[in-house]
């Protein structure tokens, strides 16, 4: 098949979605296009010669609360070449008239403006390399507007393609590229923002590989797990929804639009808010990985609580998606084939607290007057999981059951302030907290009766202790047992009837 897309990264998140949504593309004849892959450090690529490109992804998950497997082998890659061995090789792709389509999966750290010559064989970075690639296909066709590609980053910066647009057309300045090139740029070349929600795992374990090679029959040593889900929001004009669409075959996971907002507000309030004002408590609690988390009886009624009742209700219509991606957050959470630790999770939780929750609490105080009684209690359970029992060498430990963990969060020491001044009710501890700038934007928190709240559950917290406190506040506000199964059948009952 001719070679219409590059490809920047050979990581696993690209292997496990663009690169199997263009095979399946190729499987129902729709696109019949393979890809060059860039790969930039290391010898992958030698392996990936060793098995003609082909490897295979196997997916695994909950979907609508059944086991769901499948597996497939990708035969899209057609090559793996290297920056540094085969830039010369690279840059004669650029004369390919099928080319496409440009995608990029470099990290945040790859997507960086660093300034230097385009003309290096390779240049350092990602933005360089490509604005030489452009820059290469711009001569090669005269600035044929026909010959411009479609460009889709994939990394996890909001406004990505914004951003990589601008870092290429500050090479193409710093460079003395002319105007024309410019020109080209702005007329034929489509950079879209992209939003990507899929967790791809990577490899198995050596015995994992073991038992699926004695099942499949065949050794594979590229082969790499994901979930199921996939979400793939990518912001376009016409003529990139057009290119797009072939390639990825109008595949119901991926969603072109116009402006692709509401989607990444979706994910960033029900799936990562979700996560962020459950996790410290949870943990607290004894619970080690969300899969814990969510097969606790209180725990897992805490979560779906917070999702399905507080947060859900407050994130912007999206023609009905919403609640369809909420029970798939559910879903994902309880996956039992991804271990996700709770304690990597709380990193930088400070950060998330504020971008992922403080406009949901606020959104929910103006639609109800009231706040959100579970979303608070995980809030009271941040800022305990968040008290410092030993501080080292600049680093904060709280403690779980005699155990020390790691607090690793910048606003660690402010935090720490707060919680060392003595003959402080808890209340003006948490007001301080909320109005220290250090710490939160002002205003985030800014909301009635929210310090007091939220000061209340901390000393609830404090003195029942945390896995009691939560099982007294779901018999308080669900009104049901304090017996494993009874608990899970009221919210499950609790949740029907709302």
């Amino acid at each position: 098949m001719p070679e219409r897309v590059l490809q920047f990264g050979t990581g696993v998140l690209l292997r496990g979605l663009s690169d199997f949504l263009i095979d399946k593309a190729n499987q129902k004849g729709v696109f019949n296009g393979s890809i060059v892959i860039v790969k930039s450090t290391g010898a992958v690529e030698k392996v990936f010669e060793m098995q003609d490109c082909y490897y295979t992804l196997r997916q695994r998950g909950i979907e609508n609360g059944r086991v769901k497997e499948s597996t497939n082998i990708i035969t899209s890659v057609r090559r793996v070449l290297s920056a540094v061995e085969h830039w010369a090789e690279i840059l004669h792709v650029a004369a390919n008239p099928q080319l496409e389509i440009i995608l990029s999966n470099t990290t945040e750290a790859g997507l960086v403006y660093q300034a230097e010559r385009i003309f290096a064989t390779p240049p350092l970075s990602f933005p360089a390399k490509l604005t030489a690639f452009l820059y290469e296909r711009f001569c090669k066709f005269d600035g044929a507007i026909a010959q411009g590609v479609t460009i889709v980053p994939t990394e996890l910066i909001v406004n990505n393609g914004i951003l990589l647009k601008k870092y290429v057309l500050q090479h193409a300045q710093n460079n003395d590229l002319g105007q024309p090139f410019l020109d080209w740029l702005e007329a034929a070349c489509d950079f879209c923002d992209s939003l990507v929600d899929k967790i791809v795992t990577g490899a198995p374990s050596a015995m994992e590989k073991e038992k699926c090679w004695a099942k499949w029959g065949y050794q594979d040593d590229l082969c790499i797990d994901a979930e199921h889900f996939t979400l793939w929001a990518i912001e376009c004009n016409k003529r990139a929804e057009q290119r797009l669409n072939r390639a990825l075959a109008g595949d119901e996971s991926v969603l072109l639009s116009r402006d692709i907002t509401p989607f990444r507000e979706q994910k960033l309030r029900l799936l990562n808010g979700g996560h962020t004002i459950s996790v410290a408590l949870s943990y607290l609690t004894g619970l080690e990985t969300v899969g814990e988390m969510m097969n606790d009886p209180h725990t897992g009624a805490l979560v779906r609580q917070v999702i399905l009742k507080e947060i859900l209700p407050t994130v912007l219509p999206i023609s009905n998606t919403a609640a369809a991606f909420a029970q798939s957050v559910l879903d994902r959470f309880c996956n039992p084939y991804i271990i996700h630790p709770l304690l990597n999770i709380t990193f930088q939780n400070t950060a998330k607290m504020q971008m992922r929750n403080a406009l949901t609490f606020k959104r929910y105080y103006e639609q109800t007057g009231d706040l959100p009684s579970f979303m608070c209690l995980g809030f009271a359970g941040y800022l305990l999981f968040a008290k410092a029992e030993k501080v080292e060498n600049g680093q904060f430990w709280g403690k779980r059951k005699g155990i020390f963990y790691t607090i690793k969060d910048d606003k660690a020491a402010f935090l720490n302030e707060h919680w060392q001044k003595k003959g402080q009710h808890l209340t003006q501890m948490v007001e301080s907290i909320l109005k220290d700038e250090r710490i939160f934007e002002k205003n985030a928190f800014d909301l009635p009766n929210f310090a007091s709240q939220i000061a209340a559950y901390l000393q609830q917290l404090m003195e029942q202790g945390v896995a009691v406190a939560l099982k007294n506040h779901l018999n308080d506000s669900l009104g049901f047992g304090t017996s494993s199964r009874g608990n899970l059948d009221g919210v499950d009952n609790h949740q029907k009837k709302n």
